[in-house]
């Protein structure tokens, strides 16, 4: 969580951040990892602060992002387990919530991930290629909603003081869905694009 006055200029580096992996995941995908675990640690490290303590929230942020994206970065070998599992944990979310509110069961989450990460390791490029576009198209989505919402865009749950980052509640919205996967497939198509031109090229 942060102050609500940091709120647009985050998500503007959540677009930045989601723009990278949704079309050039595969090809930076030791860039990505960095920019991921600092968005996780940032996320888990504000956490812990209270919400009256504005330097305190920021500081962890940053702290806490620094850390979790040398962990990322330093994990690079095992990164594709690490996306195909995190693919799987957003599958679970997003399913969930198209037949129930509220979050997934621990359970279900941990074997989705699960399986995620197995597949991964099974059609590495390609399971990097088709994560990377959709966590990428959903960090985009994620940024622009928190835009629109910070400027009072209708229909748009305004974020509150302090802000909290939750990246799995636009997923209610039957119509975000469509379009991170529409978006998705874009940049999955890019990125394949991107690499077989490489290739003849060679």
């Amino acid at each position: 969580m942060l102050p609500s006055a940091y709120t647009t200029p985050v998500a503007v580096l959540l677009i930045a951040g989601g723009m990278i992996a949704c079309f050039a995941g595969y090809r930076l995908l030791r860039t990505v990892m960095g920019i991921y675990g600092f968005i996780i640690g940032a996320m888990l490290a504000s956490s812990m602060m209270g919400v009256t303590n504005t330097l305190g929230m920021v500081a962890a942020a940053v702290a806490g992002g620094f850390v979790g994206a040398v962990v990322l970065v330093f994990a690079y070998f095992i990164g594709v387990a690490l996306v195909g599992a995190g693919l799987g944990a957003l599958t679970a979310h997003v399913v969930w919530a198209l037949m129930r509110t509220g979050d997934p069961p621990a359970a279900a989450v941990i074997v989705a991930a699960a399986v995620g990460a197995v597949g991964a390791m099974l059609l590495q490029r390609y399971v990097i290629i088709v994560t990377t576009a959709l966590v990428g198209a959903w960090t985009i989505l994620v940024g622009g909603l928190t835009i629109a919402a910070a400027r009072g865009v209708g229909g748009v749950t305004p974020p509150g003081e302090p802000w909290i980052l939750y990246p799995f509640t636009p997923a209610e919205e039957r119509w975000v869905l469509v379009a991170w996967l529409c978006l998705g497939l874009i940049g999955a198509i890019v990125q394949l694009a991107i690499g077989g031109s490489r290739r003849k090229k060679r």
